[in-house]
């Protein structure tokens, strides 16, 4: 069922290491398991910012053209031959990625880790900032009306707050320390309180971010290691920023037990207070993405539990998705969004 699809479409491409360009591609066709999305709503990440001005991440490198975008959603146009017709038309969020389903790390649940992922807009993977895309059907999840095209689309990095408490192992009653107050550290702050932290501590510099912050439902937001935070011991902290002094002092002021979480893209190499961690035998972890948190990442948004849309601040068409990845945010910017269904003029 292909009907009224257009055979070719607009895409915002990354030519190469700080070059993007709009194209027109071929819509592509959904495999048997695959359903073809219509994208209206793409959020735009640090990852993105990433590529395109310095054209690697690690060992993932730009050698070729490549579309950017992962957090997305839209809705279902097409199917694959082995997917329910039904399903054409369902408002839906993207897990952007294709695992094995085979290998010992998908067997086990844990596909982030399948040496042979897919992810939307790693290398050499097309990604989102484009008006159709293909996922599996499974990893197309239908969300209710009453979630928006945006929040859809920031179930992305609601996942990537949800593993980072899910790792946390935080729980009813604890305390928690989050640095960082921008995406990721907003949606930490609403996840952990849903998870049932009794006090969450943030740390930003920017004012702005920490009042949001205490909007959200942080019960101190503070500036880096203000003295109002001297003494305070925690059983959980969780770094959204990447900065080593930030880390640092993060794991300082976990309590005996306690666990880090390693959220935040920073230098690949720092050092640790390895004395403190061992004798407090601190936990310290990092994140890869996720695995298994599109249900409930769509249950604390329908619910009320976290609110996504707040985070929304800019918004851009199709042939403007450049313009938040080359130019450097604004303070009060947390998210901005890609509209791929808009255009500013007429590339006709």
């Amino acid at each position: 069922m292909m009907t009224q699809i257009p055979q070719t479409m607009k895409a915002s491409v990354l030519i190469r290491q700080g070059l993007i360009e709009m194209e027109e591609r071929p819509v592509p066709t959904p495999d048997a398991d695959q359903v073809l999305i219509r994208v209206e709503s793409v959020g735009v990440c640090g990852s993105d910012v990433h590529y395109y001005h310095k054209g690697r991440i690690g060992d993932f490198v730009v050698n070729e053209p490549m579309i950017l975008g992962h957090e997305a959603s839209g809705e279902i146009v097409a199917v694959g031959d082995d997917v329910d017709p039904a399903r054409i038309g369902q408002r839906v969020s993207i897990e952007p990625q294709r695992c094995c389903r085979v290998c010992e790390y998908c067997k086990r649940g844990e596909y982030n880790l399948c040496p042979d992922i897919e992810f939307y807009a790693t290398p050499p993977i097309d990604g989102a900032f484009c008006e159709y895309v293909l996922i599996q059907s499974d990893f197309a999840y239908e969300v209710p009306d009453s979630i928006s095209w945006d929040a859809a689309a920031l179930m992305e990095p609601l996942s990537v707050g949800i593993v980072g408490i899910r790792k946390a192992h935080v729980k009813v009653g604890d305390r928690v320390f989050v640095a960082g107050a921008g995406p990721i550290g907003a949606i930490v702050i609403q996840v952990a309180r849903a998870f049932g932290a009794a006090e969450v501590v943030v740390s930003d510099p920017v004012e702005g971010r920490r009042d949001l912050a205490l909007s959200l439902g942080a019960t101190q937001a503070v500036e880096p290691s203000d003295p109002a935070l001297d003494g305070q011991h925690f059983d959980a902290f969780i770094d959204a920023t990447g900065v080593t002094a930030a880390v640092q002092d993060g794991i300082m002021r976990l309590a005996s037990g306690g666990t880090a979480v390693l959220i935040g893209m920073g230098d690949d190499d720092m050092s640790l207070p390895v004395g403190f961690i061992t004798a407090h035998e601190i936990n310290v972890t990092g994140i890869f993405r996720y695995n298994n948190t599109w249900p409930t990442a769509i249950h604390l948004v329908a619910s009320g539990a976290v609110d996504l849309d707040r985070l929304c601040t800019d918004h851009y068409a199709l042939d403007e998705a450049d313009q938040p990845i080359i130019n450097k945010p604004a303070p009060t910017t947390l998210k901005s969004i890609v509209h791929p269904g808009q255009m500013t003029h007429s590339s006709h």
